[in-house]
């Protein structure tokens, strides 16, 4: 049995700030980490994270839909691990955007726990770009 991952996000910026924050290779790099993602269904791309004595840091992938500028979902493996990443973006008006985020596909409670850690680090980052 697999579990799921569901957040939620408030920005205040703009729904085309924040789709192009998702989905723009540069702007992935600041607040995630490199990669050679692009928008495209089927395009195969990586995550290159920092490697460690356990991990190669590597993130397969591969793009599944783009309905821009609403939402974004794409293949994420690692190791055993296969799971689906789904970000949905709502523009809620007066500024604000929310982005709602599901990753499916967890074979056990530590790498639920491990990504939920990882994705709040990283929308700290992506706040970041969305002020700039």
């Amino acid at each position: 049995m697999s579990s799921i991952l569901s957040m939620d996000y408030l920005f205040t910026t703009t729904i085309e700030k924040l789709w192009s924050a998702i989905t723009d290779s540069n702007k992935l790099a600041k607040w995630i980490t490199d990669n050679d993602f692009k928008p495209i269904v089927g395009h195969r791309f990586q995550f290159r994270h920092q490697p460690s004595e356990w991990w190669d840091g590597i993130v397969d992938g591969e793009v599944i839909v783009v309905e821009e500028p609403n939402r974004l979902s794409y293949s994420w493996a690692t190791g055993e691990e296969k799971h689906i990443v789904t970000l949905s973006l709502k523009d809620l008006g007066n500024g604000e955007v929310n982005l709602h985020l599901e990753q499916s596909g967890f074979t056990n409670i530590h790498g639920l726990e491990g990504a939920r850690h990882g994705w709040n680090a990283w929308v700290v980052k992506l706040e970041q770009i969305l002020e700039q």
